[in-house]
């Protein structure tokens, strides 16, 4: 067994961070009105590198900004997308964690306009991380195609702009191939497409939910991989793509549970990706039978450490599981991670930056005595 000179690796990590006080304390200046735009970005810049140094020092062989140039995993980039304008409604997602239910509130959006490309979203971003790496490869993660219609569903789009809903599926599919195409020509070789729908849909309570509002519940998954499959069928040569599936992610709370079954076969099967980086922390995220339907060739990043509380796991039980793991999938399919990032919006979970990178650490060395 050995490590991987390419993405993903064999110690890898979702993506987002904790901020660090100071960039919180700069984000409540500058919602306050007391720091500019230009302000608030010189704030996140040395955050960034010192967590980019953070990264490689514990080991990572991949290096992300820590999403700190964004408010949410999502809804940043999503609003940047040509056609797509932010609305007044709220979209209420239920979250649940061992204190109860709570609810997260996201600013609607609207397709009033054809859907398109207007410029290269997070270029800026992901060039500020390619020019302070050492020796990490520079990762970026964006939402996938497939967030931009769960969060609103298919009654967000003006029917006078798309009478023919397939015209909206395949301008919103072109819009997301001209952006691969930007970031693998900026140097782009590690591109994440984080997609919750994929593990929502496993849920019975979020297909009910899906099927109330009209949409097809019981199919939306196999549309969300063909959307998918046509961003990614020009893609360069060189640039690695994953995906990212979880079951919400909202300070230390979720939104769904259940195994993989329900989109396995497809998801697995079908799906034109390098790597799956999938939860599997707790019982919430069912057991690892769904991985018999990955093909040879491609990766399975476990998510077996959770970024949900503080509270380190025993390295020799996820040595363990891992070993369960791997009489689905062979050993060599199989890296380590997360289940998430620590921090999909701004707020962050419930555990310390030590607690974070202690975590960071585990994963690094579990993966060495694991791989080599």
């Amino acid at each position: 067994m050995s490590g991987r000179s390419e993405a993903p690796f064999r110690a890898d990590h979702v993506g987002s961070l904790l901020r660090p006080r100071a960039l919180l304390d700069a984000r409540e200046r500058f919602a306050a009105g007391r720091l500019d735009a230009d302000g608030l970005r010189e704030a996140e810049g040395p955050a960034i590198t010192e967590d980019i140094a953070k990264q490689e020092e514990v080991g990572l062989q991949a290096a992300t900004d820590g999403e700190f140039r964004r408010s949410s995993w999502h809804m940043d980039f999503i609003y940047r997308i040509g056609g797509i304008s932010r609305t007044t409604d709220e979209i209420q997602v239920r979250m649940h964690n061992a204190e109860g239910d709570q609810v997260a509130n996201f600013a609607g959006l609207a397709i009033k306009e054809k859907v398109r490309l207007a410029e290269p979203i997070f270029a800026d971003d992901f060039r500020f991380v390619q020019e302070h790496v050492g020796t990490a490869v520079p990762k970026l993660t964006i939402p996938s195609p497939s967030m931009v219609h769960y969060r609103a569903g298919i009654s967000a789009v003006d029917r006078s702009v798309y009478p023919d809903i397939e015209e909206f599926w395949d301008d919103l599919s072109a819009a997301y191939a001209d952006e691969v195409r930007a970031l693998a020509e900026q140097g782009c070789r590690y591109l994440q497409l984080d997609d919750t729908s994929l593990a929502y849909l496993n849920d019975p309570t979020q297909r009910a939910v899906i099927a109330a509002r009209g949409d097809d519940a019981d199919h939306q998954h196999l549309r969300y991989i063909r959307q998918i499959n046509k961003a990614l069928a020009g893609r360069p040569a060189g640039l690695r793509v994953t995906t990212h599936m979880c079951r919400g992610n909202f300070r230390s709370a979720w939104a769904a549970e259940g195994g993989y079954d329900f989109v396995a076969e497809a998801l697995f099967g079908e799906l034109a990706v390098d790597g799956f980086f999938c939860e599997f922390d707790d019982e919430r995220s069912g057991g690892f039978a769904p991985l018999r339907f990955v093909p040879p060739g491609k990766q399975v990043v476990l998510g077996l450490v959770t970024t949900k509380r503080g509270e380190l796991e025993d390295a020799d039980a996820l040595k363990r599981r891992i070993d369960e793991a791997a009489k689905y999938l062979p050993l060599e399919q199989l890296c380590l991670s997360p289940q998430c990032g620590f921090s999909s919006t701004v707020e962050g979970n419930t555990l310390t930056e030590d607690e974070q990178w202690a975590k960071l650490r585990l994963i690094v060395r579990v993966a060495q005595d694991v791989w080599g």
